[in-house]
């Protein structure tokens, strides 16, 4: 579980976007992005497992770094549970670039920041990251969370 930790941190710290700079070639209304966006990184500060699972879709993907895919609702919702079982998240998102790829297919690249505290020692420590989301809406539903990856843009721990 201690190598899943670093990497659901960083997934988590992902999820909180605020909800900020567009590219200017990204056409289209990404206002439900934004929304989707919005509402993971509520749900990553509060520690929604539940709310987490509801953005992505049936057969979504999470790949938190050093860490093999979570594939599937039920593989996603016991990393997350996981990750809040040991961290408790206070971060911020910024939209760099949101980009169609057709009618149904969506990208969104981001940046996270703020602090993560280890819940056995009480440990406050600064985390930022770099996520990728490939969002799917299929014909009759809302945009979902396909995939979604991160890394750390910290440095390494010495």
């Amino acid at each position: 579980m201690k190598r899943l930790t670093r990497p659901l941190i960083a997934s988590a710290t992902l999820a909180a976007l605020p909800l900020g700079n567009v590219a200017a070639n990204s056409p289209g209304d990404d206002a439900p992005i934004r929304s989707v966006l919005s509402a993971y990184e509520q749900a990553l500060n509060a520690a929604d497992t539940e709310a987490i699972v509801k953005l992505y879709s049936d057969d979504g993907v999470f790949m938190a770094q050093h860490s093999l895919p979570h594939i599937g609702t039920k593989a996603i919702r016991a990393a997350y549970e996981g990750v809040f079982g040991q961290i408790k998240l206070d971060i911020d998102f910024t939209i760099d670039e949101i980009t169609p790829l057709g009618s149904q297919w969506v990208f969104a690249r981001t940046r996270s920041k703020g602090f993560v505290t280890l819940k056995a020692s009480q440990q406050k420590i600064a985390e930022a990251n770099q996520e990728f989301f490939i969002f799917h809406k299929p014909n009759d539903g809302p945009w979902k969370i396909a995939r979604y990856i991160f890394s750390t843009t910290n440095p390494p721990l010495q």
